[in-house]
């Protein structure tokens, strides 16, 4: 998958204008990322990309990259 496929399905994970994000963009400083975001991560990961990750794994990730890590 593409770094611009990964970015269009954050953004729309995000609910957020495209472009609005980068993947240097710390989570931490996006008004969106809550607990619903959270939970539509872990909905989205395994949908999209057959990835499976729980509450401990969603603690580490700190930027849009982490995120784009894990859709590999």
């Amino acid at each position: 998958m593409s770094d611009e496929t990964k970015m269009e399905l954050i953004e729309e994970l995000f609910d957020v204008d495209t472009g609005s994000l980068s993947p240097n963009m710390e989570l931490d400083s996006i008004d969106e990322w809550g607990s619903l975001t959270k939970l539509s991560l872990v909905v989205m990961l395994d949908d999209e990309c057959g990835v499976i990750i729980n509450d401990e794994v969603i603690s580490t990730l700190k930027t849009v990259r982490d995120i784009m890590d894990l859709m590999d």
